[in-house]
């Protein structure tokens, strides 16, 4: 793994932080959620040769746990430190290769990667609910029930 490519995915998250106007103080923080999540997929990638998929799963299940903890921590929205996160793992140049063999007349090629890139993003997607799922379980204390909140 190289820290050329830690330091991008760094900054970039930095960089979508202050386009979603992410707190200042939080800024920094937000960067080194993503290059976690980053460390994380290309770790996975890389060095045990896990597929893309299961590898996205797991960078953004880390990403959502650590943004939990930082958000209880700095008692701030968890978005504030997820969204930013996941960008690194965004699979936008994997759409766009899509969009480019269709535009090419390559179906065959365009169908699959564009299967590849739904099941990421659904893997970022599914990353994010099971923490979340997890981190509300144990972290709710025994005894106390839960919240009679409007529309459940």
């Amino acid at each position: 793994m190289s820290w050329t490519a830690l330091y991008a995915s760094f900054f970039a998250t930095m960089a979508f932080g202050i386009l979603f106007n992410v707190p200042r103080k939080s800024l920094f923080t937000g960067g080194l959620v993503g290059m976690l999540g980053w460390a994380v997929f290309v770790t996975l990638t890389v060095n045990l040769e896990i597929n893309t998929i299961t590898a996205t799963l797991f960078a953004a299940f880390s990403v959502a746990t650590v943004s939990q903890i930082l958000a209880r921590r700095y008692k701030m929205p968890v978005t504030v430190f997820s969204i930013a996160g996941i960008i690194p793992l965004v699979p936008g140049g994997m759409a766009y290769a899509t969009i480019r063999q269709f535009i090419e007349n390559n179906y065959t090629e365009g169908v699959r990667l564009g299967s590849i890139t739904l099941l990421m993003a659904g893997s970022i997607a599914f990353g994010l609910i099971f923490s979340g799922v997890i981190t509300e379980t144990f972290s709710r204390k025994k005894g106390v029930p839960k919240p009679n909140l409007p529309g459940r």
